[in-house]
């Protein structure tokens, strides 16, 4: 059964806000009612008190006049700021609710989406919705509401009139949805240009020295200019339809006053309505352009909230993690750190209907156990890690831990059970102290400091302006070596006795990799590791070697056994020594 995010987002507003809706619908009743009345005083002040010159009760209209006017004011600055109010309201709750689904969303739908397409969803997806709602189905409403009033209000003064203007309403509606269009797809096609010529700058700024290097400036100039006329001819398209679209609606609208002019004449007296009417007729005609103009555009914007909301509600569907068991604690589940059982039980994973990443692993670990992976790129190692810790469910089979199965460990458990370092360390908004613990309460300061003597970089960290406690401001106040031994002290701070090491030194130099592998091993004596290496400088002293090909187990055992009976090996483990030396 799929839910609808949107649908019960706004619902929840609306019973929330019930006084402010009531408020809302008088609004916009008002709104409506009140750009009625002053082509009503109009026609009255012209047949009262203008045509047979009586000044009788025409201060009273006018100040009526004024009034109303005011009034009109009043009420579209109410509707103005309601309609945002509660937009904001329902913004606010559908964001609440995608973020609260974002962090029991399936971990594999990460893996299909970029970053920048589930941002879209949260911000350009969202703010359309809002839209539906501020500029999109209220606004239609208003100008729906208006036009039939000036419809009902022309009709009374003439059936003919009336008829004309019900004839008339299609033709500006064609007219004006015409050139939205063409304006639309101008302005689509001149934003993407413009993000072309952006992005052509910017590449040629990062790569100058090259292009200079080779002397391609007149390539780059060439290319630039090409670009530019592109985005130039665009502009000149939206430029058009801008210039000409308002003249048109002006021809227009004095072509009809003048038609209503002539047949309300005493020539030929063809609408029988007197002059006080005209003016009435006129003013109403006048303003029944900009409720068709908004029409188009309201449509437009509810066209595009459609996709929104349809974008927003199939990632609300998503497949969240489930067989998550909330009973179960880090004691429940390894009672003594020294005498635990990790165990791969034939597993197999893969993504989305594709190849099997992972085919039938089966490995028994124990508590302490050091054991190292290798193989070649896209053997499913990293993906192998990800199922260790929970994130990806098996397609068949289990990983276990004293057989509890880890992906129903809770998410807040498993930072005390494993520790994992990547290859690149992302740095959140925050202090030093804030890189390791995460913003964690439950880490204390002590176990902070502790992690950070342990992989060396107190020192460093004690020339800081503020200790701890610096705010980082860049990636650039940390080497890369650093941020690797601040990844390792991220990872130990809850003691974990579980590490995972993904290649955590692919990209540092011979020093700094001496340096960190040396923290590993100080590491490795009270904890279980499983590391991924495809360098022989980086490999801890394992118990076992894993070597993945095609997602299957080739071959396992210890350096000396591959050594005597794996060609693969020898002949991987021979090219590195010859090049390390």
């Amino acid at each position: 059964m799929t839910n609808n995010l949107v649908k019960k987002a706004i619902t929840k507003v609306i019973k929330q806000n019930t006084s402010m809706m009531i408020l809302l619908f008088i609004t916009v009743c008002g709104v409506v009612l009140t750009s009625l009345v002053p082509p009503q005083i109009l026609r009255l002040i012209i047949d009262n008190n203008l045509v047979p010159k009586n000044s009788d009760k025409l201060l009273t209209l006018a100040i009526a006049y004024l009034g109303v006017l005011l009034f009109i004011g009043v009420f579209n600055f109410m509707k103005a700021a309601l309609l945002t109010i509660l937009g904001q309201k329902i913004t606010l709750e559908i964001r609440m609710e995608m973020m609260l689904k974002l962090e029991n969303i399936n971990a594999q739908f990460f893996t299909t989406n970029e970053s920048g397409t589930i941002v879209f969803r949260f911000t350009n997806d969202v703010e359309a919705i809002n839209s539906l709602f501020t500029t999109g189905v209220i606004g239609m409403m208003i100008d729906c509401l208006k036009i039939i009033g000036i419809v009902i209000s022309i009709w009374f003064f003439s059936a003919t009139l009336g008829v004309l203007t019900l004839m008339l309403l299609p033709v500006i509606y064609a007219i004006t949805r015409t050139f939205q269009k063409k304006m639309l797809q101008a302005q689509i096609e001149n934003r993407i240009l413009v993000a072309r010529v952006n992005n052509y700058i910017a590449e040629s700024f990062k790569n100058i020295l090259m292009i200079k290097t080779y002397s391609k400036e007149r390539y780059m100039e060439e290319n630039y200019t090409e670009r530019l006329r592109d985005n130039y001819e665009t502009v000149e398209k939206v430029n058009f339809y801008d210039s000409v679209f308002s003249p048109i609606i002006l021809l227009i609208r004095a072509v009809i006053i003048a038609l209503i002019v002539i047949l309300s004449s005493e020539q030929l007296n063809y609408l029988g309505i007197s002059l006080g009417m005209v003016a009435a007729s006129i003013d109403l005609i006048s303003n029944l352009f900009t409720p068709v103009e908004n029409l188009g555009m309201e449509l437009q914007n509810i066209q595009q909230a459609i996709s929104g909301v349809q974008r927003v509600n199939d990632f609300y569907n998503e497949p969240e993690d489930d067989g998550k068991d909330n009973s179960l604690y880090f004691a429940d589940i390894i009672p003594q750190r020294e005498e635990f059982n990790l165990s791969f039980n034939d597993v197999t994973f893969q993504y989305e209907q594709g190849q099997e990443v992972i085919q039938n692993i089966n490995l028994n670990l124990n508590a302490q156990d050091k054991v190292t992976f290798i193989g070649r790129t896209g053997a499913g190692k990293s993906t192998l890690f990800k199922l260790v810790m929970g994130l990806l469910k098996p397609a068949s089979g289990t990983i276990t831990i004293n057989r509890i199965d880890v992906y129903s460990i809770p998410n807040r458990e498993k930072r005390k059970i494993f520790g994992y370092v990547e290859q690149n360390f992302r740095m959140i908004p925050g202090t030093v102290a804030d890189q390791i613990s995460l913003q964690d309460e439950s880490i204390t300061r002590n176990q902070i400091e502790d992690a950070l003597d342990f992989v060396g970089l107190t020192d460093y960290v004690e020339t800081m302006e503020n200790g701890l406690d610096t705010q980082l401001t860049n990636d650039t106040m940390f080497s890369q070596g650093q941020q690797q031994l601040l990844a390792i002290a991220r990872a130990i701070v809850m003691n974990p006795p579980i590490l995972l090491l993904d290649e955590i030194t692919a990209n540092l130099d011979s020093i700094t990799e001496e340096r960190v592998v040396s923290v590993l091993q100080k590491a490795s004596a009270a904890h279980t590791i499983l590391s991924i290496s495809h360098r022989l400088s980086s490999m801890i002293s394992s118990d076992m070697i894993v070597i993945l090909e095609n997602g299957r187990i080739k071959n396992a055992g210890t350096a000396e056994m591959l050594w005597q009976n794996d060609d693969w090996y020898r002949s991987h483990i021979s090219l590195q020594r010859l090049t390390w030396n």
